[in-house]
């Protein structure tokens, strides 16, 4: 299911600013995300990725290599990779897809510093059905309120830029954007609050889920309840991320786990 990317290492020794305090902290972010995913069972294979700008290099963004799955992802695994496929620092490649996809998201969008693909199982769920994805019925889905997009059509594997700037434009403003009989992709500010939203993202979906399996009608949150809800969550977002973050970090370290490698 995946596809290798032939990339041009003749760029490795082009950056020489790359080993900073901010660039390594990043880096065992990223991977304690991949490690963190792995054990809530939010990946798929070794077919699923994530990617953050690297501090101080916008034109620079990490991603996992080809052929591992996210529990063998660590800090000194991570790739480094430009815009036009060069990978700048770390050894092997990108699936392709993930360069595909991720390089042209963080291309057209500054905003976002960090981007997670997954096809984990709730969220996709809600991609092959019929309609709005994710309904306004829990206080969880109310932290996405209005933050979500959809992408209706369903188009092949990324496995060029046209692709990859065409999910581009279907996010737009949104943060999560629900990939129709693919997946989902969630932009965060900081890679705190991506991993948050992926969390909370997949376990609306699961309760939802639960919810329609019931087969009783389902009682929706009226709109001005819902935007007020909303609203009260995201004044504390981007704390909260960082302490749900920093909480798996801790979790990780506790447990002997060597991410941070």
């Amino acid at each position: 299911m995946a596809h290798t990317l032939n990339v041009n290492t003749s760029a490795v020794s082009r950056r020489t600013a790359l080993d900073s305090d901010a660039v390594h902290a990043a880096r065992i972010e990223l991977a304690a995300c991949f490690q963190l995913a792995a054990q809530h069972g939010l990946e798929e294979g070794v077919c699923n990725h994530f990617s953050a700008v690297v501090p101080g290099h916008d034109d620079l963004f990490f991603v996992n290599p080809y052929g591992f799955a996210f529990s063998e992802v660590t800090a000194s695994r991570l790739l480094i990779c430009d815009f036009d496929g060069n990978v700048i620092e770390g050894d092997g490649s990108p699936e392709a897809t993930a360069f595909y996809i991720h390089a042209q998201l963080h291309r057209a969008m500054p905003r976002v510093k960090a981007a997670f693909h997954t096809h984990m199982p709730n969220a996709t769920a809600l991609c092959l059905i019929e309609g709005p994805p994710l309904l306004w019925l829990g206080q969880t889905a109310l932290k996405f309120y209005g933050r979500t997009a959809v992408d209706e059509h369903y188009n092949g594997l990324a496995l060029d830029t046209s692709e990859g700037d065409r999910i581009a434009a279907a996010m737009g403003d949104a943060d999560i954007l629900f990939l129709k009989n693919h997946g989902v992709m969630v932009a965060g500010a900081s890679i705190a609050e991506a991993w948050d939203d992926l969390y909370y993202l997949e376990r609306a979906a699961e309760v939802q889920l639960k919810a329609m399996q019931s087969n009783r009608p389902l009682k929706p949150v009226p709109h001005d309840i819902a935007q007020r809800a909303y609203e009260q969550m995201r004044l504390g977002d981007k704390e909260s991320a960082r302490a749900h973050l920093d909480s798996g970090i801790r979790r990780l370290r506790d447990a002997g786990n060597r991410f941070e490698k």
